[in-house]
């Protein structure tokens, strides 16, 4: 869904995918979480490497997945509709 398909939702239905993109937030902040401990623990034990970066590419593509883009537009028109 693009910011327009958002804006021809209802109330109830702009809820709804509240609450999904909330999971989805959650989830990847603890994958990104997970994920970085790897990168700090790859680093402690053997200096940087092919495998410390490996992990570092994943959370730059989880950081800018059109999702969290797309999570910033709900939260707005949420906003604009006095919904939170």
């Amino acid at each position: 869904m693009t910011n327009k398909d958002f804006s021809e939702l209802t109330d109830q239905e702009l809820l709804d995918e509240a609450k999904k993109m909330k999971s989805f937030s959650i989830t990847n902040a603890l994958i990104i979480g997970v994920l970085v401990g790897v990168v700090f623990y790859s680093i402690v034990k053997n200096s940087l490497g092919m495998l410390t970066l490996i992990p570092l590419y994943f959370i730059y593509k989880m950081i800018n997945d059109p999702k969290n883009k797309r999570s910033k537009d709900l939260e707005e028109l949420l906003k604009v509709r006095n919904l939170k």
